[in-house]
């Protein structure tokens, strides 16, 4: 296997995340140097996304991990919704679906006895060709009322588009930005945006008026992200966040390609919790041992 090349400018960034400070292009943000039982971070601690008013925790569960054709890696292996209820009674309450998952349905059996207004649900409509079985696309309306239908819902908090990759995403799929847009006058929705797999889309995410939240990824080794680099992410990650976009963050593993790695994982949480520009981080959990190790690494986090 081809090892990746660590560039100077990528080992200094990762580096400075394992050692108490963040480098973002020339500027170094230093991090407190205190008793981590003092200092680490809250996982269930409750946070805003953006300007939507959405509040819930910052670690969230994503369903998702090697989702597609509307099935996961958890779907797959029969734990869905006992890892979903596992996720909540530890106190977790943000839940990422997507249509191409096909966990809509697990989610509403594995939370039915809690309040709805307890949780919130994120899910994606996936408007480009393949990702899910059938060709046809119909407009918002249709999906979001078969999404509350699945989920057993009147609302749902947040739906995003799902893996955009064109700079000119907002003019290709606009008829579903409107009928978005007419889910969220009615409050059927609370707020939509994007999931973004390019620099492009998500240049054009910073510079939309529409989109109130984003799914990015990010981690220090340019894993699985929109440029081996993570300094050209970050500075696109903190646009979208001034002007007031709800940013979760994604892919902190790389997309599992670092999950049985500790010291990288230990790194990549530090690093993207130092941002200071990420909502929500969310990671595709496979077994409860891992929410709860997830749960211990965000404690004993110094940012």
């Amino acid at each position: 296997m081809k090892k990746a090349r660590l560039t100077r400018r990528k080992f200094v960034t990762i580096a400075a995340a394992g050692a108490g400070s963040l480098i973002i292009g020339k500027k170094a943000i230093a991090s407190a140097t205190v008793d981590i039982s003092d200092a680490g971070v809250d996982p269930f601690k409750i946070v805003t996304l953006g300007k939507t008013g959405i509040k819930t925790t910052l670690l969230g569960m994503g369903t998702g991990f090697n989702g597609y054709n509307r099935t996961s890696s958890i779907t797959r292996a029969g734990v869905a919704e006992s890892v979903i209820r596992y996720a909540y009674d530890k106190g977790i309450r943000y839940f990422d679906c997507a249509d191409s998952y096909g966990t809509h349905t697990y989610l509403r059996d594995a939370l039915k006895s809690y309040p709805r207004e307890s949780y919130v649900i994120g899910t994606k409509m996936w408007v480009t060709r393949g990702g899910i079985p059938e060709p046809e696309r119909p407009d918002a309306e249709i999906v979001i009322d078969r999404f509350r239908k699945e989920l057993n819902t009147d609302y749902i908090d947040l739906v995003q588009l799902h893996c955009m990759t064109s700079g000119s995403w907002n003019d290709e799929q606009k008829r579903f930005l409107d009928g978005l847009e007419k889910l969220k006058a009615k409050n059927i929705i609370r707020s939509h945006g994007v999931s973004i797999h390019s620099l492009d889309a998500m240049k054009t995410a910073s510079e939309s008026q529409w989109v109130d939240t984003v799914h990015v990824r990010i981690n220090p080794y340019g894993e699985s992200m929109d440029s081996r680099d993570p300094s050209d992410v970050v500075t696109f990650i903190k646009k979208l966040h001034d002007s007031g976009k709800g940013v979760i963050g994604m892919k902190l593993i790389g997309n599992g390609s670092f999950k049985d790695n500790s010291e990288k994982i230990n790194a990549s949480l530090k690093y993207v919790l130092s941002l200071g520009t990420i909502n929500i981080i969310i990671v595709g959990f496979e077994k409860p041992e891992q929410i709860d190790d997830y749960i211990n690494r965000m404690k004993k986090t110094v940012i």
